[in-house]
């Protein structure tokens, strides 16, 4: 419980922070730097993960192949409540992106708690990021009325996915960048969650996060009580080995992550929405994670 508050209380904080400083700045310096995260900072942190935590391929059939099962379901059993949610399918889109993706920092403090499965916990991670903004950029393109060719060329130009894959390609082939152009990246980095936290806590709808309605509560519902749910029945009944049963839960049971709300922004979703979901599902997630891990370590 410790180990995830020391994470979920700073995040809380700092999104805190930027409601504070919302009228500080006017809506487009906060669209700026929605921007400057999608196309340099957030892919630095995305590059970065994904090249320093190389994929096991002894894992990467089991859990590789269950995080995307999981992603996938996340995604169905949000489509469901679209006629909960906003009318405009862009705005639909980007909160329906929360109800696949994941907080990666909570992720390795939340994974520790149950077992030592970090290089477990990175191969899941490793799969989850380009698949997860496949999925994001693929239904963000459909709402801003782009075809199939249209939504294939942006996924292939997107940051993310470019940040993602390339990560992964350098992870994989047992190579690391110059330590001079390393130190530079990681800066750049551990710049994008606190100022995509802020933008979150500037954006949000503050007398809305304690009031969940059919949509907000089903989206948060799927992600910290229905994906982990059926996670941990699927772990039983397939017989698969402690550790990997373990990463696998946890990850289901993960809050979204703030890049969602990043990427709302800049495609022109509404943005008060998703960053409205990710400061609620974190906020709850402070009582569904620990008693996800209670049940992992009964």
């Amino acid at each position: 419980m410790i180990p995830i508050l020391s994470v979920l209380v700073p995040t809380m904080g700092i999104i805190t922070v930027g409601r504070v400083f919302r009228e500080r700045l006017s809506n487009d310096a906060w669209r700026g730097i929605d921007r400057l995260n999608f196309e340099l900072l957030f892919p630095c942190l995305i590059f970065s993960a994904a090249a320093s935590r190389p994929i096991a391929l002894d894992d990467a059939a089991v859990v590789g192949l269950s995080v995307w099962a999981i992603m996938a379901l996340g995604l169905c059993l949000g489509w469901f409540l679209r006629p909960f949610g906003p009318e405009k399918f862009l705005d639909f889109a980007g909160a329906w992106q929360t109800a696949w993706r994941f907080n990666t920092a909570i992720a390795f403090v939340a994974v520790s708690a149950v077992d030592n499965a970090a290089p477990l916990m990175s191969v899941a991670v490793g799969f989850a990021v380009p698949l997860a903004n496949v999925f994001a950029i693929s239904a963000l393109s459909r709402g801003s009325g782009l075809g199939p060719l249209g939504i294939f060329a942006r996924i292939l130009r997107n940051p993310f996915f470019i940040a993602s894959v390339s990560g992964m390609a350098l992870g994989a082939s047992g190579y690391t960048l110059p330590q001079i152009i390393q130190q530079g990246v990681d800066y750049l980095a551990g710049a994008a969650i606190p100022i995509a936290l802020m933008a979150v806590g500037a954006t949000m709808d503050w007398g809305a996060v304690l009031r969940l309605n059919s949509f907000t509560g089903g989206i948060t519902a799927i992600k910290l009580v229905v994906l982990p749910a059926v996670t941990f029945a699927a772990v039983i009944l397939a017989g698969i080995p402690a550790a990997q049963a373990n990463v696998l839960v946890v990850f289901a049971a993960l809050p979204p992550a703030s890049a969602a709300h990043v990427l709302a922004s800049v495609y022109g979703a509404d943005r008060r929405l998703p960053a409205t979901l990710i400061a609620q599902a974190t906020l709850l997630s402070a009582m569904t994670l620990p008693f996800w891990i209670y049940v992992l370590t009964l």
